[in-house]
């Protein structure tokens, strides 16, 4: 996103402004101010570039697949489930955090994002790919990383995304995106609301395929609106009466998430503070929270809750990423940006001490992320209870 900068003055939520508020809101600061990617980005190039970094990414979608050339898949919903795999390569000019789209496909990889080969998949096609990626892994790191995008995502946005955190992270996991039909425009919000909700089987289905393979974990990120098709699939799943396997529930991350707070704090407390805690990535200056917000009626968004104690306390660790800086204008893409700290950050979490308190606790934690030009380092914030962590620096 380039810079943009957007100011605005809403006294009620309930007056007049209302509408110009919201529209000017969200075209700004969420379809920012440059082009974005269309149809035929996805074009596969095969021009050769020894010195990049290819990925791997399997694809489940609720999208239709699109026939155009280099497209893949649109925004329409799918009556069904769909598979693809996609290898894209990363520059070695790249910049962490940032994705380098090409100015027209297939782009160059020697500095831009390219994608080097696409097929579509089936059921059976999927689930043999997704053993075949494990198996190249060593027993002890056969895990699974899927990514679930948020609103306003097109497909090749939310691809690219897929393959920035997998490479800014280094983790080894098999890296699966999950891609629900959002229809890539900013005046969609209700499009893609109902798209996310409809996205809950798909997702089901698509959490017990991994689990149900070679995986020993299932680990998932989930973004803004991705983290509605997330809940409500956890939920879906725990009164079917047909759990997932405990032992491959790995970490279950919700990066500003715009979720109503009350509903999560409904379904936190229906279902009891969990074995495993959820990882909530907030910011307090999340402007796209903000102006979902306002849609919501003037209720607080998850992502942007301002009493983090109280999420603590039902039984979630918090990071608030508040004292970050955000390189986009909504501060809504902080959770890519500490990608590179991912390592760490995983360490750190379980490296601290943890033990039984009645207390909430905070503790300050710089995370260091490493990028090939110099050290980053990330000030975070983490909050837990009824557990507390604390730093192992003195």
């Amino acid at each position: 996103m380039t810079g943009c900068r957007l100011t605005i003055h809403a006294n009620t939520p309930g007056g007049s402004p209302r509408a110009v508020v919201l529209l000017l809101s969200l075209m700004v600061l969420l379809a920012g101010c440059g082009t974005r990617p269309d149809a035929g980005i996805l074009e596969v190039s095969q021009q050769v570039a020894s010195d990049t970094t290819p990925h791997t990414i399997l694809v489940a979608t609720t999208r239709e697949p699109d026939t155009r050339p280099g497209t893949l898949f649109g925004r329409e919903r799918s009556t069904g489930l769909n598979f693809a795999e996609a290898t894209v390569s990363v520059p070695p000019t790249h910049e962490a955090g940032k994705i380098e789209w090409p100015s027209t496909p297939p782009g160059n990889p020697e500095t831009d994002f390219t994608v080097r080969a696409t097929q579509r998949l089936d059921d059976d096609t999927f689930r043999a790919a997704l053993n075949a990626e494990l198996a190249k892994r060593p027993k002890g790191k056969r895990e699974v990383f899927v990514f679930i995008h948020g609103y306003n995502t097109r497909f090749p946005e939310a691809l690219y995304r897929m393959v920035q955190l997998k490479h800014d992270s280094g983790l080894p996991h098999v890296a699966v995106l999950f891609t629900w039909a959002s229809g890539g425009n900013v005046t969609d919000y209700l499009y893609d609301s109902n798209s996310a909700t409809i996205a809950r089987d798909g997702l089901e289905r698509t959490l017990r395929m991994l689990a149900a393979s070679n995986a020993e974990k299932v680990n998932v990120l989930a973004h803004s609106m991705g983290n509605w098709v997330l809940t409500e699939t956890l939920r879906q799943i725990r009164i079917s009466g047909r759990p997932l396997p405990e032992r491959k529930i790995g970490v279950i991350a919700m990066a500003a998430p715009d979720l109503d707070v009350d509903v999560f704090k409904a379904q936190m407390r229906r279902a009891g503070k969990p074995k495993k805690p959820f990882i909530l990535l907030v910011s307090r200056d999340d402007r796209a929270l903000r102006a979902s917000s306002l849609i919501a009626g003037g209720k607080q968004r998850l992502g942007a809750y301002e009493d983090e104690a109280e999420l603590a306390e039902l039984g979630a660790i918090v990071i608030d990423l508040t004292d970050i800086s955000g390189t986009d204008a909504a501060n809504h893409g902080k959770f890519a940006e500490i990608a590179q700290a991912a390592p760490e950050l995983r360490s750190a979490l379980q490296s601290l001490e943890l033990r039984p308190q009645v207390s909430t606790t905070e503790t300050t934690v710089d995370v260091v992320g490493n990028t090939a030009k110099a050290a980053v380092t990330f000030p975070l914030k983490i909050l837990t209870a009824p557990l507390t962590a604390l730093s192992n620096r003195q």
